[in-house]
């Protein structure tokens, strides 16, 4: 009887072992052990998430609402006008805004959904006309004018901005068909004793805690400070030895990070990375030129890192200079005379024109010199089609820029931003993950990257007749196209020739979010902790912005003993395989200005508000919270109910069994009884 009981147990469970592999993995054959078995029965789905943030005020973002995993069965959410219990909604992008709209409006709606999963492919992107999860003025609280409502993204929605109590996880083009198969068994089996459910293991270390907004949960130890490692780099070098005078400063400003719903999913391809590309194009057509010391103003240029969560870079840029740091050793406040922003240029090509539009920050004799030599530089490429316009004058000011940092700072700070658009954003994937290398023209890139280094040059020049040298000034645009390639796609990625020169990068695929401060910001951090973006970036203006030293180079594999001089190419694969170069290139760490960081604990302190600090009065302080894995799988349950009964005919098959052996004794004693 006791066989037959473990039986009926086993039974159930043997078909469902069964029944699932052939629906979704298709691997019994090959079923020998315990993982095997693990393998057929979880299917793990590859993809990006969306996390929790927080700032001093709350959080955004996405979690599971618990300290547990979230399972639920996957619905089609085109299938599930009434959730009529807890679920899994699956989603296509299209449908992300929609459903957001419901779950705020339909509190029965919302109290069934578990989690969701949103559906990509390259359907979807070829279908999709816009997306922008950011807001409509992007940064706001740092506008350096009063009218905050304007519209620079018509097509924002704010919804990163949210706060979502359950997971949201981006499903990759790969993992997608099983998601899509089990909500299919799910609708044409709703009535059977098994589900296939998707199981959510995001828990954030905030949620488990209790801490809320910034303040607290780097108290606690549950967050870190959004932030990493902006690069400067000036051409030529800056002897900080010598007791001459430094000449003023012409800065050129792009930036390197960008901003997604899905954490690790920020290209950022037009906005800001297009920027990107056309400064290093231009910073290594000038190298090429002969007699830059001879210039009456001094090249240097910044990438910052952290611009998408409050300007961190820029900021933090501008109180190092204040507090005459080491890393920002040779330049000052009032070195600089001239700040030219490159921003989304990828898109300037119309027909056979490329325009750009230069944005000024008010009216001097300083943003017309600048204006005239971007003028003067687009006259010296006229039989390339490449414009410059004024922005429009009904525009409240410059477009949202790290530019907005330094007049927030200096209202008088003469700056201009090149732009491919003039009254609004044309990339209408502002902030998106499918603001990808499909969104962007090289050959625009090209034409930007021509326009501002003959500026530069002709801004750093002054009066003098450099006709001869402008000619001289050309773009290489299959490093434009080797550039777009390493930075905006995942072959090669970061695995290109160009990168691996510099640096051994830790993935193939680049990510433009800004990540988290580890450890003791420093001048020269522990590279680990450093982004394999940022530090391909100072390598390469290291490279780019050195001049030829007089003894032979030395090979390094960290530092170099001479004053002036860097180790670059340190970290590819050959001991000692890098070189001592002379150049002016350095890291600056990018986080808030309102947080300092304890080095006897290891931990941070958020900064009281500091009424002469304006930008400092209105920063979020974000922090992004801790978890110990993020991931989702897909496999199949059987109904509770089903459970229930199974359990229930055990009992009674075992009541029956014991009956009937006190029955069969009691017969049997009877008849020996009888004998």
């Amino acid at each position: 009887m006791a066989t037959q009981l473990n039986f009926l147990f086993v039974l159930p469970l043997f078909l469902f072992i069964l029944q699932f592999p052939s629906s979704f993995s298709g691997k019994t054959d090959s079923m020998r052990s315990v993982p095997d078995l693990q393998e057929s029965m979880y299917v793990v789905v590859n993809g990006d998430p969306c996390v929790r943030l927080l700032n001093l005020t709350g959080e955004i973002g996405c979690a599971n609402p618990g300290r547990d995993k979230v399972v639920a069965p996957v619905v089609r959410f085109r299938n599930a006008d009434d959730l009529t219990h807890s679920s899994a909604v699956l989603v296509s992008l299209d449908e992300l805004q929609e459903v957001f709209d419901r779950i705020t409006e339909d509190p029965n709606f919302a109290n069934n959904v578990e989690g969701v999963l949103v559906e990509s492919g390259t359907d979807i992107k070829n279908k999709i006309k816009g997306f922008s999860p950011a807001q409509k003025f992007p940064e706001a609280e740092f506008s350096p004018y009063g009218n905050i409502n304007y519209e620079w993204n018509a097509n924002g929605s704010g919804i990163m901005h949210k706060t979502y109590n359950f997971p949201v996880f981006l499903v990759s083009e790969g993992s997608i068909q099983y998601i899509q198969k089990a909500a299919l068994k799910n609708e044409k089996t709703k009535n059977a004793y098994t589900a296939n459910v998707a199981e959510f293991d995001m828990v954030m270390q905030t949620t488990k805690s209790g801490t809320r907004d910034s303040k607290s949960c780097l108290r606690e130890g549950t967050c870190l400070p959004l932030g990493g490692y902006s690069v400067w780099s000036s051409l030529p070098p800056v002897n900080v030895s010598s007791s001459n005078q430094m000449k003023p400063v012409i800065l050129t400003v792009a930036t390197m990070d960008s901003a997604s719903f899905f954490r690790d999913k920020s290209m950022g391809a037009e906005s800001p990375i297009s920027g990107l590309i056309t400064l290093l194009a231009a910073v290594d057509s000038l190298s090429r030129l002969d007699g830059l010391s001879g210039l009456s103003k001094q090249l240097v240029f910044s990438v910052f890192t952290g611009e998408a969560w409050g300007y961190l870079g820029s900021r933090r840029f501008l109180l190092e200079l204040d507090l005459q740091s080491d890393a920002v050793k040779g330049l000052n406040n009032t070195l600089i005379d001239m700040v030219l922003e490159i921003g989304s240029v990828g898109k300037g090509i119309s027909g056979s024109n490329t325009t750009f539009f230069a944005h000024a920050a008010g009216v001097s004799s300083t943003t017309n010199e600048m204006l005239n030599a971007l003028i003067r530089a687009q006259n010296s490429l006229k039989s390339k089609n490449i414009f410059i316009k004024s922005s429009s004058t009904s525009n409240p000011g410059i477009p949202p820029s790290s530019l907005m940092a330094f007049l927030r700072k200096n209202s008088s700070t003469p700056g201009i931003v090149l732009e491919d658009f003039d009254s609004s954003f044309i990339n209408k994937f502002y902030h998106s993950y499918l603001d990808d290398i499909s969104k962007i023209n090289s050959s625009a890139i090209v034409a930007a990257a021509s326009l501002v280094a003959r500026t530069l040059y002709i801004l750093a020049s002054g009066d003098k007749n450099i006709s001869s040298s402008l000619s001289a000034i050309s773009v290489n645009a299959s490093l434009v196209e080797e550039l777009v390639g390493c930075l905006l796609d995942c072959e090669p990625g970061l695995s290109c020739e160009l990168v691996k020169s510099y640096i051994s990068p830790s993935t193939a695929c680049p990510s433009h979010y800004v990540g988290v401060v580890v450890g003791e910001p420093s001048l020269t951090p522990y590279l680990g902790y450093v982004s394999d973006v940022s530090r391909f970036l100072w390598n390469f203006l290291a490279d780019r912005t050195s001049v030829p030293k007089e003894t032979a180079s030395i090979s390094c594999s960290q530092d170099c003993s001479n004053t002036g001089e860097v180790c670059i190419k340190a970290e590819t694969n050959e001991k000692g395989a890098g070189v001592c170069v002379i150049s002016t290139t350095r890291y600056v760490p990018a986080y808030s200005t309102r947080l300092k960081f304890e080095a006897e604990t290891g931990t941070w302190n958020v900064l009281p508000p500091n009424s002469s600090d304006t930008m400092g009065m209105v920063d979020p302080v974000w922090t992004e919270s801790n978890w110990n894995g993020l991931g989702v799988r897909v496999y199949t349950v059987q109904n509770s109910t089903f459970d229930h009964l199974v359990l229930i005919g055990g009992i009674a098959i075992t009541l029956f069994a014991y009956l009937a052996i006190i029955l069969v004794s009691a017969l049997i004693t009877k008849s020996l009884k009888r004998d």
